[in-house]
């Protein structure tokens, strides 16, 4: 079990973690949950760098690490929508779609095959992650007394449901648009891998 792949198994260990912490009514708990999924994130960046410098790249870190990213950024939007400040049905559509694309491209990758992809999708990955920092420190902010004693309205301004709202919704169609165009342009494999073909090119 080489290092990358124990920062995969790592990660994904984390990711309840972070949930049972954000999910706590302390305060101090849910500040500590906010440092968790940083060292979580910090692990995903760290061993997808070591993969590629040593060339540490296994089949079971390539099934695994795609998969142990959207189990930890899921688990964040579900976390968000248990304490109420996402909707469900918006959550449940970026993970299907973020899901069923990595699952996808795992399968690909199994047999030797890479789905094209393209900046759209990255960006899409990005304003998630950047989306979920902004709503992770302002839980934070909002479960702290100092900053809600002192910052109050300035807190209340941040995590305004309405901007909240349209934050998510313009991120979920973005995502379901990345997730149809991923899908096109990869059809004719996709078609393939599903029917079950050997030769895929």
């Amino acid at each position: 079990m080489i290092l990358p792949n124990q920062l995969t198994i790592f990660r994904i260990i984390l990711t309840p973690v972070f949930l049972i912490l954000f999910l706590s009514k302390d305060s101090t708990m849910i500040q500590i949950s906010f440092i968790v999924y940083i060292i979580a994130a910090i692990t995903d960046w760290y061993d997808g760098w070591l993969a590629r410098k040593f060339n540490y790249i296994t089949d079971w870190g390539k099934f695994w690490d795609p998969l142990a990213d959207k189990i930890l950024t899921s688990t964040c939007f579900i976390g968000f929508v248990i304490v109420g400040i996402l909707p469900l049905w918006m959550v449940l559509i970026v993970i299907f779609r973020d899901l069923t694309v990595t699952l996808l491209r795992v399968l690909a990758d199994s047999k030797g095959i890479g789905f094209k992809t393209t900046y759209y999708a990255k960006w899409k990955t990005l304003l998630q992650m950047i989306f979920l920092y902004y709503l992770l420190v302002g839980y934070v902010l909002q479960n702290t007394p100092f900053f809600i004693e002192n910052y109050k309205n300035y807190i209340e301004l941040m995590m305004n449901e309405d901007l909240v709202f349209f934050v998510m919704l313009t991120i979920t169609l973005i995502t379901v648009h990345s997730g149809i165009s991923y899908i096109q342009l990869n059809s004719h494999l996709i078609r393939k891998l599903l029917n079950g073909t050997d030769k895929l090119v």
